[in-house]
């Protein structure tokens, strides 16, 4: 995005970036996931959560924050989770905030492992305060989200595992795009 006196400006490479990155995280939640048969609530895996970490350290925090937010309440709605959608268009948005700007932070746009490995645990640690306090007001418990952990804490290792080296080649193709 550019700035334009005081202005931002939306060019339609960053409008197509955009959206690519929220069609990608919403193919990855939806149709690359496990369902995880210990969690009674029903949670799932996916590698949504990989596309979002992706996209917050190549493209950075503006677009991490709309393509985790957008796609994956996208998912929610679609797949009869609609109750959840506000609170993953909250929590995953905040989430690729969060990645995008550490990763991007002292001039280094995503190029330090160190900055993205920092963003990726503070931004997962979010998510999962963020699903706890969701799970706590939409079950009306506080006990039962605690369930939930040991899946939201996998989905972020199996983020940080693929997404890093996945991020790092791209970085390197960044330049041509």
């Amino acid at each position: 995005m550019e700035e334009s006196k005081g202005k931002v400006r939306l060019r339609t490479k960053d409008m197509v970036e955009t959206a690519l990155l929220i069609a990608l995280v919403f193919v990855s939640t939806a149709f690359i996931n496990i369902r995880l048969p210990f969690l009674s609530n029903g949670g799932l895996v996916h590698l949504g959560t990989v596309m979002l970490f992706i996209a917050a350290i190549v493209f950075g925090k503006e677009k991490g924050a709309i393509a985790g937010a957008v796609g994956m309440a996208i998912f929610d709605l679609s797949s009869g989770w609609a109750l959840w959608a506000p609170f993953t268009f909250v929590v995953r948005g905040v989430m690729g905030y969060m990645l995008g700007s550490i990763a991007w932070s002292k001039k280094r746009d995503g190029n330090s492992l160190c900055l993205d490995i920092v963003g990726i645990i503070l931004s997962g640690a979010w998510m999962i305060f963020g699903y706890y306090i969701t799970e706590g007001i939409l079950y009306g418990n506080w006990i039962t989200p605690v369930a939930s952990m040991p899946g939201n804490l996998t989905q972020i290792i199996v983020g940080l595992i693929l997404a890093l080296p996945i991020s790092k080649i791209l970085k390197r193709y960044a330049k041509y795009i």
